[in-house]
């Protein structure tokens, strides 16, 4: 066992570490900027591809719904191809998905665009925490989980923003355009110093695994994105589309489930969960993505109907707080690796506790000002406690469980967007039904605007709860036993 580790510092030493990091957190932040670069011209957009809300929706839901198939098959992927193979195929299917979306005359066009682009970003993401994973001793794995936070955080809470700038001055395809030079320097930097570094096993392909992973992940992502969809363009959830896709989401994954605990060699080793600390890591970082995602959606919709200011305005609303957080993440990974995960996931759900509450009595009288301050100290918050429970988790799995704890952790991320959105808007318009149903004119623009700040303070109590649930789970949280560790001490507890 120790000739092992001796061996492994000796192979991480001879890795070009900062050029390896930049081509993948440089093609990860392109890749994740476009799943929400969309999001402010899809009004726009209707208009000039001629197509109604429903339609619109596919350029998320479709981007959403490859992810959710294609990473958890991503754990296989990393044992059959070598890491130059997989990121050669990332990016090439990225640069091309970028082309053709910038020259896109049709939403055909642009809708295979975003098919395109969202392959190239499936394949990335799990490479990425699994080249960190080999490259990086794990004691100073928090610094660099750290940095995949920076991107995985900032990129997507920095889309609106930058594309609506994009869109103040310039067409539509021009966030495309921007984005396609970066990729291009991402794949030659990347075929300059990228080494193979993971070991291939090339375990046996079970096709009906393969068959029930997408038909599971991708059903459940497609239910919640209908279900939820945003203003008008969801289904409802008494749709039988909606019903139909998640009955078949949730038995396929059943069925799934059972069948890689009974395989030798299974596609995604569900045996991960046996850690505690990953399970609990998991499931923090599922509800925060939950809280996060929802509060992304819901409080850019208020910024611009209940205090009617414009999309470009409610993304650089929300600039402060994500380019902290993103800033933040490498400064929470030194701190998890000098004093491990606990008090730093303990006083993060507090603090975004403390938000959400106070972002339940939010109002059309509510500062701008205020606004800004609280969705700051949320994303601190947030930042304390996503990378030390990830780092925490990973750090518990022996090294031939990475490609599945990875592959695990990044399907049940795409999974938990689709499901928080798809919750908070059904809480936000019941919460306006309700309110409508007990006043006597319905149709006035105060009722409205009153009914639609009530559905908002409803849709925060949700994320409420989550957060008060994550805080006592977070006392189950114990820094993992670190064998080899460089200072010779024994885990902190």
């Amino acid at each position: 066992m120790k000739a092992d580790t001796v061996q492994e510092r000796q192979e991480q030493k001879q890795y070009k570490v900062l050029p390896i990091l930049f081509a993948m957190l440089l093609s990860g932040f392109i890749g994740l900027f476009g799943e929400t670069a969309l999001n402010v011209a899809m009004t726009p957009l209707m208009d000039l591809l001629e197509v109604g809300p429903t339609t619109i929706q596919w350029l998320t839901t479709g981007y959403l719904l490859i992810l959710g198939i294609l990473v958890p098959v991503s754990g296989l992927l990393l044992q059959w191809f070598t890491t130059r193979q997989l990121f050669t195929t990332s990016l090439i299917f990225s640069i091309a998905g970028t082309l053709v979306a910038a020259l896109a005359p049709t939403f055909e066009m642009l809708l295979i665009a975003r098919v395109l682009q969202a392959v190239g970003t499936a394949l990335l993401l799990p490479l990425m925490f699994n080249t960190i994973l080999i490259i990086f001793p794990i004691e100073k794995r928090g610094s660099a989980m750290g940095l995949i936070g920076l991107v995985i955080m900032f990129a997507p809470a920095s889309g609106p923003s930058i594309s609506g700038l994009i869109l103040a001055n310039l067409t539509w395809h021009w966030i495309f355009w921007i984005s396609l030079p970066f990729f291009i320097i991402s794949l030659v930097c990347g075929l300059m110093f990228l080494p193979n570094i993971s070991k291939l096993t090339k375990p046996k392909i079970d096709v009906p695994s393969i068959v029930l992973s997408t038909l599971g992940f991708g059903g459940i992502v497609y239910g919640f994105s209908s279900a939820g969809g945003h203003g008008e363009t969801g289904s409802g959830w008494g749709s039988p589309v909606v019903i139909g896709t998640l009955l078949v989401g949730v038995l396929s994954l059943l069925i799934f489930s059972i069948r890689q605990l009974r395989m030798k060699q299974p596609m995604l080793d569900l045996r991960a969960f046996k850690y505690p600390m990953f399970t609990i890591g998991l499931i923090l970082i599922f509800f925060c993505m939950m809280m996060m995602l929802s509060s992304m959606l819901i409080l850019p919709m208020y910024l611009q109907q209940g205090l009617a200011v414009t999309a470009l305005t409610a993304g650089l609303v929300l600039l402060p707080g994500s380019l902290l957080n993103g800033f933040l993440s490498p400064v929470m990974g030194r701190l998890f690796d000098k004093f491990g995960p606990k008090w730093l996931v303990r006083i993060g759900l507090v603090v975004v506790a403390a938000v959400l509450f106070m972002y339940s009595g939010i109002e059309p009288t509510t500062p701008l000002a205020m606004i800004i301050t609280m969705h700051l100290f949320m994303m601190i918050g947030i930042s304390m406690i996503m990378m030390p429970a990830q780092t925490n988790g990973l750090n518990q799995l022996p090294p031939e469980y990475y490609p599945h704890g990875t592959a695990i952790m990044n399907t049940l991320q795409q999974v938990s967007g689709a499901i928080g959105t798809a919750v908070a808007v059904s809480i936000l318009s019941a919460g306006q039904a309700s309110y409508l149903s007990g006043v006597t004119n319905p149709e006035s623009p105060e009722n409205q605007l009153a009914a639609f700040t009530s559905g908002v303070q409803n849709a925060f109590v949700f994320a409420l709860i989550l957060a008060v649930i994550g805080l006592v789970i977070s006392f189950f949280v114990k820094r993992v036993q670190v064998t080899g560790q460089q200072s010779g001490q024994g885990p902190m507890h």
